[in-house]
């Protein structure tokens, strides 16, 4: 842990650990007036629920036109979640999330993806065991909710393993060697993986989701594909999956294979298949958020489907998740930004990479609610770029209903240098321009 991440024994000891009363800013908690629909008066836009407006007027196009239908189907995707709430496992020593301001209060959200091969659809490669969390994304969503940014860390990074908990309360000791980040998932589960993140950054988690390969596979089938690009020709006689080089769509298992291919694509590294994960990732974001994605009740219906049908989660119910994808279409495609956490190589654990010092500035924006500085941005990807990772024109990178990233970038500048912060965010407005040729042929990308 970073010696000056805010962590310990929450004060007072009032609630349990992860208690979300205690995480609400002050700023929340001037309730809003319900009662008022006074004629003349315009009521103030609500972003969070037109996700679920969209969706309910979809249905009824579909010919649901009953309550009943309506009320059936979202009892349904409500039922598809597998709802575990993970707090009790995470200790009584959680970091405790700074005072930032804001309308509304930050979001940090863990995503994992396990390579488990139980399951329905989950044994798409032939292969036995499983159980590691094969992707880790950290996102952060601004309390203004005007950026937002995915920190994907590579699953083979040296870490030092907290304690961790069973679900009976009793402890797996501490690592005493270091192991690859991924083996937490495998040791403790989802709740170990976050109690590693917690303890290591000192950014408090609010929820996380962990999707297998079968949801996954199903997400981007409900899409239609999701399009890459593909600079050579993949032949992947293990899996019997070949793949033409050029700009196409793939799903199915084929997405699969091309996300977590790693030795028949790129430098055959894990930390630039990462990168290539950010791409595809970036790429379904932007497909989902699109307006057609919502004027086709159909499709929308598919992938409300396959979202909710494998996961497993602590987000209490699909409103929930709707008012965040409202929020990730607020922001727009062209602000939500992908980035690696800085490492070097390293010789702890066998083939693996190792944080440098710059993490710490890193986790520090995370828990301070900052933009990214220009160290950071400059090998950005965004869910608005190109399938090769190179800026899309058509978009606006940098901008968003508050002004431009840059704009934000020096403010952000001017109030780290106000407290005496070494992030060195000065020069932080520079925008992201995608990955370098070098980039982009080391990830796989044309």
């Amino acid at each position: 842990m970073t010696d000056d991440a805010p962590t310990g024994s929450r004060p007072g000891g009032n609630s349990e650990p992860g208690s979300r009363a205690r995480r609400v800013s002050s700023s929340r908690a001037v309730p809003r007036s319900r009662g008022s629909r006074s004629r003349g008066r315009r009521k103030a836009p609500q972003p969070g629920k037109t996700v679920v407006k969209v969706i309910l007027s979809s249905l009824l196009s579909l010919s649901l036109f009953t309550g009943v239908g309506v009320v059936l189907l979202y009892n349904n995707w409500n039922n598809n979640l597998v709802r575990e709430d993970l707090d009790p496992l995470l200790g009584d020593d959680r970091p405790v999330k700074e005072e930032v301001v804001g309308p509304q209060e930050p979001l940090n959200i863990l995503v994992m993806g396990s390579d488990t091969r139980s399951g329905k659809g989950n044994g798409i490669d032939g292969e036995s065991g499983g159980g590691l969390s094969d992707t880790t994304i950290l996102f952060h969503v601004s309390a203004d909710r005007t950026f937002a940014y995915g920190i994907s860390i590579p699953r083979d990074t040296a870490v030092m393993r907290p304690v961790c908990y069973r679900e009976d309360g009793s402890e797996i000791a501490a690592a005493t060697s270091y192991s690859k980040w991924n083996a937490a998932f495998a040791t403790g589960g989802p709740a170990c993986t976050i109690r590693q993140l917690e303890q290591l950054s000192g950014i408090r988690v609010d929820n996380y989701v962990v999707v297998d390969f079968n949801g996954f596979r199903d997400m981007v089938n409900a899409l239609d594909g999701v399009e890459v690009c593909i600079p050579e020709d993949i032949n992947d006689e293990v899996r019997n999956i070949y793949l033409k080089a050029g700009t196409r769509e793939v799903r199915g298992k084929e997405a699969l294979t091309y996300v977590r291919a790693r030795y028949r694509i790129g430098d055959g590294t894990d930390t630039n298949r990462t990168r290539r994960q950010q791409a595809f990732i970036g790429s379904m974001i932007n497909k989902a958020l699109t307006a057609g994605m919502l004027a086709r009740p159909d499709r929308l219906i598919s992938f409300i489907n396959a979202a909710t049908s494998s996961l497993q989660t602590d987000f209490k119910n699909i409103s929930q998740m709707a008012n965040l994808a409202a929020t990730a279409q607020g922001i727009g495609a062209d602000n939500i930004k992908f980035i690696t956490t800085p490492w070097g190589g390293t010789d702890k654990v066998s083939g693996g990479v190792e944080w440098t010092p710059e993490i710490n500035k890193l986790w520090r924006l995370v828990r301070r609610d900052k933009p990214l500085t220009a160290e950071f941005l400059k090998d950005a990807l965004s869910a608005g770029d190109n399938p090769d990772g190179t800026p899309s024109v058509s978009g606006s990178p940098g901008t968003s209903p508050s002004g431009t990233a840059s704009d934000r970038a020096s403010e952000t500048a001017s109030g780290n240098a106000s407290d005496g912060a070494s992030e060195g965010a000065s020069n932080g407005t520079e925008e992201s321009g995608g990955l370098s040729d070098e980039g982009r042929a080391a990830a796989g990308l044309c």
